[in-house]
């Protein structure tokens, strides 16, 4: 059971309020928080029990609540009550409006959580939907107080060192295809905690940064959420289902937060501002190429066109490596080893976005194959044979083959100019 949280915050109601009080619920940990005359029962989850999913399921069907509130954001809301599948991806848009990295990391949840599923023969959030199918029944509003996660994961990526980042993603990458079972401890952390948190588990103990993001500032948001949702009104009494471990930081700043609701949310959404140095890195490389091309057609021209095939030779033929590793259609292969010599000249068009257009142009997945992307992401040949996966691992092994590239390729062209 979680710990009582401290009772000394000054809230904001006039009159003191009472103390949380701790109490279970068919074995599940509840407290009760009172803040703005509104009462709020916390009910603290395994995302992997069916006895939470039931206790939840009971509890949100008493009939004492007027509202239900979720650890759940839109996006995953969608997800989970199946408004939104994956058969409504439109990866050509996805790939022209830069969102493929974002959707890769959707990706790898989902497949963390169908392993969960296959090991426990449960799905992950049972609860979550229970509870949100009890409101739907009794008429109840349902709030939906988590982070969107996308934002949530643009700020945890934004908190990692430059450093830890591709650390990050390849230790991301391998959890997605993993054949092995899931660890005890593992299992634990998911009961007390939630799928983010589990998923990054082993980084967000390395990296403070990467835990406040994860953890410690989505309770601060779903704290200024309920007290947003229920701000107008007074003696409402709000179920609140959340995962065990955020029960007492919830308990904490929801009962002693003394910040504008409306304004800590509309901070915890905002991007933090990022260094300005990476962004230069790609304008200096682009003038140094250029640099020493100038300095090589100005010593002879026979100098300066080995120059520039030493440039598309290099950047392009590992890019179209990289587009053929991902099984590409030999016509994004081609268009790799065209468009990389290029788009590295201009840092604001990178080669996977090109070759993932293609290939989505090319080879554009039908419903049957979006169907079975659960299935497909949890192992290797799945995410080589489903053309949406396919696509994906285009982009991305097409960028990273450019950028390998870019840099061969330079210290090359410095070498012959020595």
């Amino acid at each position: 059971m979680s710990q009582e949280p401290q009772a000394d915050f000054a809230g904001e109601n006039t009159t003191e309020a009472p103390p949380p009080s701790t109490a279970e619920a068919d074995g599940q940990p509840t407290l009760t928080v009172t803040r703005d005359g509104n009462e709020y029962t916390l009910i603290g989850t395994a995302h992997v029990s069916r006895a939470s999913a039931d206790a939840v399921r009971e509890l949100s069907s008493s009939g004492n609540f007027d509202a239900i509130a979720v650890e759940l954001c839109q996006a995953r809301y969608d997800t989970l009550t199946a408004e939104r599948k994956w058969t409504d991806l439109d990866l050509y848009k996805i790939i022209r409006e830069g969102k493929a990295g974002l959707v890769m990391a959707n990706l790898a949840l989902s497949a963390y959580q169908r392993r969960i599923a296959e090991q426990f023969g449960i799905e992950p959030g049972a609860e979550m939907r229970a509870a949100a199918v009890a409101a739907k029944e009794q008429d109840l509003p349902l709030q939906l107080v988590d982070r969107d996660l996308a934002t949530t994961l643009k700020r945890s990526y934004a908190s990692v060192p430059w450093y830890k980042r591709m650390y990050l993603m390849a230790g991301l990458a391998l959890g997605m295809v993993s054949s092995e079972e899931i660890d005890e401890e593992s299992i634990e952390k998911l009961k007390e905690g939630d799928i983010l948190e589990s998923t990054f588990t082993e980084f967000a103990e390395q990296s403070p940064e990467l835990y406040e993001a994860l953890i410690a500032e989505r309770d601060r948001y779903m704290a200024s959420r309920l007290r947003e949702e229920n701000r107008d009104v007074e003696g409402r009494k709000v179920l609140v289902v959340i995962g065990a471990g955020h029960m007492e930081g919830l308990a904490r700043h929801l009962e002693g937060s003394e910040a504008d609701p409306v304004e800590e949310r509309t901070q915890l959404e905002k991007m933090p501002k990022s260094a300005r140095w990476p962004k230069v890195i790609p304008w200096a490389i682009l003038a140094l190429i250029l640099t020493g091309f100038a300095i090589g057609f100005s010593r002879s021209p026979e100098l300066g066109w080995q120059l520039v095939f030493i440039w598309v030779a290099i950047n392009g033929g590992l890019a179209a490596l990289g587009a053929l590793l991902a099984r590409g259609h030999p016509v994004t292969v081609l268009s790799a080893l065209v468009a990389a010599p290029i788009t590295s000249l201009n840092p604001t068009i990178a080669a996977g976005m090109v070759t993932g257009l293609v290939e989505s142009w090319l080879r554009k997945p039908r419903v049957s194959d979006l169907e079975n992307l659960r299935f497909d992401i949890t192992t290797v040949k799945g995410w080589f044979r489903n053309p949406a996966t396919r696509i994906l691992l285009v982009f991305f092994l097409s960028n990273l083959g450019s950028a390998i590239g870019t840099w061969v390729a330079g210290f090359r062209i410095f070498g012959e100019l020595a």
